[in-house]
C-alpha cells in the first residue's frame, strides 16, 4: 500500500450529500477483484451519459479538476453496500484523500485499508474548503497527516483527528498483510520453535 505522509494537491468540490458507494462505482463494475482499471467507472452515471459520452458539468470532467487528488464531499459520503471497490476507484481516479462532515463507517474503515485518508471535519468547514477548491488549480489544498492539519489557500490551518493506529499504518503504507509481514521473524521463530517443542505431532501433510 502506498504511503501517505503529505499531500499538496488540486481539491475537487463535490456538494452532495448522501453519496453512495453504488453512486461512486456501480455495482455492474463489481466483476473484477484487480484493484486497477477502476479509475475511468468512478462516479460512471454522474460522469456519463447514456451512450458514454462526458457529462460537461460533472465537477470530474471539468479540465481544472480532472487531476484532482482530493474530493471534498458532502455528509455521509461512503453510504450504501461495504464494496471495497469504492476506494479501490477513488484511487485508480487519482483520490488520495477525501474531506467531508460525515462518513459512512465501512466505507471510512475500507479507506484506511486502502491507502485513501478520510479526513472528517465541520459542515461549515468543508463549504469553506468547497469554496477553496472552486478556485480549480489555482487553489490547491495541503493535508499532512504527520502534523493532521489541512493548509487552505490562504495559509490558514485546520486541525483534524485520527486514529494513533490508523495513522501509523497509513504513514509507513501498512494494510493488513503489510502489518502481519512487519511479524514475519517472530512469525518463523514461533513456528520453528513449536515444531520442535511439538515433533510428535503429525504434520499437516499426515508426514
Amino acid at each position: 500500500m502506498q504511503k501517505f505522509t503529505e499531500l499538496t494537491a488540486i481539491a475537487a468540490p463535490l456538494n452532495i450529500e448522501n453519496v453512495d458507494t453504488d453512486k461512486i462505482i456501480p455495482a455492474r463494475f463489481l466483476k473484477t477483484i484487480k484493484r486497477s482499471g477502476l479509475g475511468v467507472n468512478l462516479f460512471s452515471d454522474m460522469r456519463y451519459d447514456s451512450n458514454g459520452a462526458e457529462k460537461p458539468d460533472f465537477v470530474l470532467n471539468q479540465p481544472q479538476y480532472r487531476k484532482a487528488e482530493i474530493l471534498v464531499a458532502g455528509e455521509n459520503f461512503g453510504c450504501g453496500s461495504s464494496r471495497e471497490h469504492a476506494p479501490w476507484a477513488l484511487l485508480d481516479f487519482g483520490i488520495r484523500c477525501v474531506i467531508a462532515p460525515s462518513f459512512a463507517d465501512i466505507f471510512f474503515n475500507n479507506c484506511f485499508k486502502n491507502g485513501v485518508l478520510p479526513v472528517v471535519l465541520p459542515k461549515e468547514i468543508c463549504e469553506q474548503l468547497m469554496e477553496d477548491a472552486k478556485l480549480g488549480t489555482n487553489a490547491r489544498l495541503t493535508v499532512d497527516l504527520e502534523k493532521q492539519i489541512v493548509l487552505r489557500p490562504d495559509g490558514s490551518q485546520i486541525p483534524f483527528q485520527v486514529e494513533p493506529f490508523r495513522k501509523h499504518c497509513l504513514l509507513n503504507g501498512l494494510d493488513d498483510i503489510g502489518l502481519t509481514m512487519a511479524h514475519a521473524p517472530s512469525i518463523d521463530s514461533f513456528e520453528t520453535r513449536r515444531a520442535q517443542e511439538e515433533s510428535w505431532r503429525p504434520s499437516i501433510h499426515g508426514v
